[in-house]
């Protein structure tokens, strides 16, 4: 059995008796006639190999051009000649350079090998160009598991041969528009004389690898197209060494994502914040393609990380729609701390009151402890766990009254003074309202004094001159009833005029 870049040419047959010669014509074929082997090619006649006897090289300013080869014994019966070498170096436009002959007398031979050296090259140059056209194109494509890839093969130039898609284990899956193989995932996307398309479903890891596109001209031309299959990572899981750390502790995280290809990458956030400072594990899947990551991540925590969300996040080029995340709240035990608050801000004499503690830690404090600071608590003083209650309030139950909580971590103190007012004492979110309104009056009391002031001014700088009748004519009057005459007068030259009174 030949190997499978072999190509098997024809010799024909010589007259018998005589002596066939071998001329190799381009530059191509004369550099690589160290390639071909001579067999006979059937069982009768002759049956050892022919023997290069003698090898000329014709060449153009240093460059090969032409190969002319001697061979003993005559070729009395038909030849084939197998070019052996290697896929690289396959002898390209030489099928048809390639010619045998009976010995001639040395001047015609000469004129045979010039013309033959021309027509040789013009033919070498035409078949190299004919590959460029004939030769397959594919793209190498890369597709997530479960999803479809789709394998496109295109030449520029069709003579009529046919186009193949091979998968990975050179088994034809389709040759032109027929199915090949029995795989219900791969279909046919197009077929004409210059593509073939084909796609395939839900892809596998098995499904990764060299697809082989094959043009069955003379020779058969291929082009491979790799596809690459991304395995899905699965959402990352966490988990910590410890459900709770006390303040002032270390906490371990760590977070696993598995079924990755190639490995993901994984991140820590603290809420918006990327954290630093993790360490990445990577491991290979037994029996499969894939790697599962591990990420560790060392905290010291305080109480302001309580119920802080920390994510791990995984980015793999399989997720398009940005990466995935998974969020565990922190719980960091710490002591409490304690604050006091009073029903009212005015506590009077008479009525009731309480004053409530409160405290804040993790866990909730369980245990409260009321005393009064320098003395016992008042017998009208009744405890119920964080509140104390007064049921009437008295001067005597002024102090400090001090309250201490315990939540299994620590204790804390806190403290209130108490003050009780007399009965008529204001309150003071009462006496706030009142000043209020106090200044609200005194506003408007000022902006009516300002206008009447105005008003005054105004009334004051447009009043008219007015004389009474006892003004009028008076300097020139002897006696009062004169004067009342002379005012009433009216204007220099008008008539007199007279009152008379019964």
């Amino acid at each position: 059995m030949r190997a499978a870049h072999s190509r098997i040419i024809t010799i024909p047959r010589s007259s018998p008796g005589r002596r066939g010669d071998l001329f190799m014509g381009g530059s191509t074929c004369a550099q690589q006639q160290k390639g071909l082997i001579f067999h006979p090619a059937s069982t009768r006649g002759q049956r050892e190999p022919v023997q290069f006897r003698e090898i000329k090289k014709y060449t153009t300013k240093g460059i090969p051009r032409a190969t002319y080869i001697s061979v003993t014994p005559p070729l009395s019966s038909r030849h084939t000649a197998r070019d052996d070498a290697p896929p690289g170096r396959r002898m390209k436009g030489c099928v048809r350079a390639i010619m045998t002959f009976p010995a001639f007398p040395v001047p015609l031979l000469w004129t045979l090998c010039s013309l033959t050296i021309l027509s040789g090259s013009v033919q070498g140059n035409v078949s190299l160009a004919e590959d460029d056209l004939y030769q397959p194109v594919t793209t190498d494509e890369t597709v997530s598991v479960g999803g479809t890839v789709r394998l496109t093969c295109t030449v520029s130039e069709s003579d009529n041969s046919s186009l193949q898609w091979s998968n990975t284990a050179q088994q034809t899956l389709y040759f032109g528009d027929k199915r090949a193989l029995r795989d219900n995932r791969i279909m046919l996307h197009r077929s004409t004389s210059t593509e073939l398309s084909i796609t395939i479903s839900d892809v596998q890891l098995s499904d990764e690898g060299d697809y082989t596109c094959s043009i069955f001209t003379k020779p058969i031309r291929t082009a491979k197209a790799t596809v690459t299959v991304l395995g899905l990572c699965v959402c990352p899981q966490i988990s910590s060494n410890d459900d709770a750390v006390q303040e002032g502790g270390t906490i371990t995280l760590t977070c696993f994502s598995s079924g990755s290809k190639p490995p993901a990458k994984l991140r820590w956030y603290r809420g918006e914040e990327e954290l630093t400072g993790w360490t990445d594990t990577v491991l290979a899947d037994p029996d499969e393609r894939t790697y599962t990551v591990k990420s560790q991540l060392q905290l010291t925590v305080t109480r302001k990380d309580n119920n802080a969300k920390i994510a791990c996040a995984v980015d793999h080029p399989s997720l398009s729609g940005g990466d995935e995340r998974t969020e565990q709240a922190l719980s960091v035990l710490f002591a409490p701390s304690v604050l006091i608050q009073p029903e009212s801000d005015l506590p009077r004499e008479g009525e009731k009151f309480h004053l409530e503690c409160i405290g804040t830690g993790n866990p909730d404090p369980s245990s409260f402890h009321w005393e009064k600071k320098d003395g016992v608590l008042p017998p009208l003083v009744r405890v119920d766990g964080s509140f104390l209650r007064f049921e009437m309030l008295n001067k005597s139950d002024n102090g400090v009254y001090l309250c201490q909580v315990d939540n299994g971590i620590g204790t804390d103190v806190g403290d209130y003074t108490l003050l009780v007012q007399d009965p008529t004492a204001m309150s003071t979110s009462s006496g706030v309202d009142h000043a209020v309104i106090g200044g609200v009056v005194a506003v408007i009391v000022f902006i009516l004094l300002c206008l009447l002031i105005v008003l005054g001014r105004y009334l004051i700088r447009h009043k008219g001159t007015y004389l009474t009748h006892e003004a009028k004519g008076s300097d020139d009057a002897p006696d009062a009833d004169t004067a009342i005459i002379n005012a009433e007068g009216g204007h220099s030259g008008a008539d007199d005029k007279k009152e008379y009174f019964i």
